[in-house]
């Protein structure tokens, strides 16, 4: 079931994506609002439960769904489900077309409309970055999205679904992903209550954990469709560059595997100070070795992307022709 739902999901999400600003992130936030109101005291005893409530029990009740629809009722509504609540967690298009957008208008030249879009993406102040820097910022933050939208809910709905709990697992990764910016962005409002501070830390934590082997999976994806050799330099040698480990891995591994040189000491400031910013993701302590970003790289992490979906379908079909034949 878990290659053609995730084949039909990411069909579904190409020719009907959802908007940036949809009703499935406004209900995420209002979701996480309302277990912090009611369950955040600033403990760190009740930033596990808020954590729990948050992201555990979604997780939890599809699981449960998932199980009664495909034991109690019909394996196709149990497909149809798990299809639907991974076009809910997977999000290619809703990143993809700001980096096509991006890249055209970098192609012919306009320089300040590429700015705009990358301010209007990223919640960033881009306008007096020079143009490497900005070709650098576009690079890495295509790369996470990708991950983050694409390959972690991959990853997790597959193990997941393996031991029988459907998309329990891409539902856990999306909201535990948007839990960790949602709790780091409350943490640093100025009204904020005290108690969000316990929550943010907690969140980032966890995410690290449910994000520890799907980042590596993604980078060793990046590897094999890329130039291994440098790949796997990068990622053992530039990890610990970037401000969060999972991210380095990432980004180490994919400047290896396209040649292009990442990170940076230049931090960014946020575009709109009110707006959720993933400010770990614009930082690192120094660059890789490779070439400075020019504008056909932007291709070339595309064709990146693309060949470590193609890799990892294959993969999944392969394990699904071999269990239909064992």
């Amino acid at each position: 079931m878990s290659f053609f739902a995730v084949l039909l999901a990411l069909a579904l999400e190409q020719f009907k994506p959802l908007p940036r600003d949809n009703w499935v992130f406004e209900g995420m936030g209002a979701w996480l609002g309302w277990c912090g109101r009611n369950f955040d005291a600033g403990q760190p005893r009740h930033a596990r439960v808020v954590w729990a409530m948050a992201v555990l029990l979604p997780a939890l009740l599809v699981a449960v769904l998932h199980a009664l629809l495909y034991y109690g009722l019909s394996f196709f509504l149990a497909l149809a489900f798990d299809v639907g609540m991974l076009y809910l967690c997977l999000g290619f298009r809703q990143f993809s077309h700001y980096h096509t957008d991006i890249r055209e208008a970098l192609e012919r030249g306009d320089e300040d409309t590429a700015r705009r879009l990358l301010a209007e993406w990223r919640h960033l102040d881009v306008s007096e970055v020079p143009r490497n820097e900005l070709l650098r910022h576009l690079i890495e933050h295509a790369l996470l999205a990708a991950h983050r939208h694409v390959f972690g809910v991959f990853f997790c709905y597959v193990v997941f679904n393996a031991l029988g709990l459907g998309p329990a697992g891409a539902v856990l990764y999306r909201m535990a992903e948007f839990a960790s910016r949602y709790w780091a962005h409350e943490s640093r409002r100025a009204d904020a209550a005290s108690g969000h501070e316990e929550v943010a830390d907690l969140s980032a934590r966890w995410y690290g954990l449910v994000d520890h082997v799907p980042a590596r999976l993604t980078a060793a994806g990046f590897a094999v469709v890329g130039n291994f050799e440098e790949a796997v330099a990068g990622w053992r040698r530039d990890a610990g560059l970037w401000l969060r480990p999972n991210e380095g891995i990432i980004l180490a591994a994919a400047a290896g595997a396209v040649g292009v040189q990442l990170g940076g000491a230049q931090a960014l400031r946020p575009h709109h100070p009110g707006r959720q910013v993933d400010l770990g993701a614009a930082q690192s302590t120094g660059s890789t070795p490779g070439l400075p970003p020019q504008t056909g790289h932007l291709s070339s992490v595309v064709g990146l992307v693309w060949r470590s979906v193609v890799l990892w379908m294959l993969l999944l079909a392969l394990l699904k022709l071999a269990n239909l034949l064992g």
